[in-house]
């Protein structure tokens, strides 16, 4: 499947990028948003790409490497960011921009349990060489305790029968280990009404969100990457986030509120941006996206 990049224009538009600017995409993902920055801008302005996929790097190198933009790209998580400026040698960029949604080719190509729709297993996570230490999805349902799996599922996924859903596992997992996204997929269907099952959205949908949020330290890593993000902007420089579910759109809103308040920050967008009705018929993967920008201002 090809990825198609989400709010691309607007995102690109929204950040304002002059000649000279250094540009951070601390989520290269499919690389689409870097590359349509090195078509617009050339040799004008330099890229800093970061993913924590070492697949999206290779992507994003073979996209960029057809334009005259000089880039560097990092296998590292944007919540490392103040890394990231270190190796470069700089004290401050110009641009920040983060995609949190996964690119298609993640979901499908990864193998690693991001989609229910393809019996894989039910790993999750970002991270290609796992260690005994690494978290994965399926150590979360076949070892945790009944309580912490419900409270992740309703708090990172908002799921109504997050509580049944998590009893179901641990009654699966007493048969025998829940190891694929099948078999993770089936146990959700079991602890769900049959009229559940027949909705736009997979019955499964929140609860594999939540399992991947929790297995990535989705809210950590976002709240460190706004928190080092911001701090590395030189004076006028943006930040532009594109999020996908309430609870990083919350995370973002109330981040650039407070700033704004402190008089740190210049709201660029008042309400978010959202993708065209067109945009959503060419990509239903757009329609819960939300892009916020904001601006440093002269204060602190």
């Amino acid at each position: 499947m090809t990825h198609i990049t989400v709010l691309l224009q607007q995102t690109i538009d929204g950040l304002g990028i002059e000649i000279g600017d250094i540009i951070v995409d601390g989520t290269l993902g499919g690389g689409g948003h870097s590359e349509e920055i090195a078509r617009r801008h050339g040799d004008s302005v330099r890229i800093i790409g970061i993913d924590k996929d070492e697949a999206a790097i290779e992507r994003s190198r073979a996209r960029l490497t057809r334009h005259k933009t000089p880039f560097s790209l990092h296998h590292e998580s944007f919540r490392n960011l103040d890394r990231v400026m270190e190796k470069e040698g700089l004290s401050e960029v110009h641009k920040i921009l983060l995609d949190l949604g996964l690119s298609s080719n993640q979901f499908e190509e990864s193998g690693r349990g991001f989609t229910f729709q393809k019996d894989e297993p039910l790993l999750m996570t970002f991270k290609e060489n796992l260690t005994e230490e690494d978290l994965t999805a399926k150590e979360i349902v076949n070892t945790w305790e009944e309580a912490n799996i419900a409270d992740i599922i309703y708090g990172y996924g908002e799921e109504r029968y997050a509580r049944k859903i998590a009893k179901a596992i641990i009654e699966a997992r007493k048969k025998k280990p829940i190891e694929t996204t099948f078999e993770l997929v089936e146990v959700v269907k079991r602890a769900t009404p049959v009229s559940y099952h027949f909705r736009k959205i997979h019955p499964a949908t929140k609860t594999f969100q939540a399992l991947r949020i929790t297995v990535n330290d989705e809210v950590g890593s976002l709240r460190d990457g706004l928190s080092k993000g911001f701090k590395a902007l030189a004076k006028h420089g943006r930040m532009a986030i594109i999020s996908f579910h309430s609870i990083e759109d919350r995370i973002v809103k109330n981040f650039y509120r407070d700033l704004a308040k402190a008089e740190e920050g210049i709201l660029i967008t008042k309400k978010p941006i959202v993708p065209s009705i067109e945009e959503v018929k060419e990509n239903p993967r757009s329609r819960s996206a939300k892009l916020r920008i904001i601006e440093r201002s002269n204060i602190g």
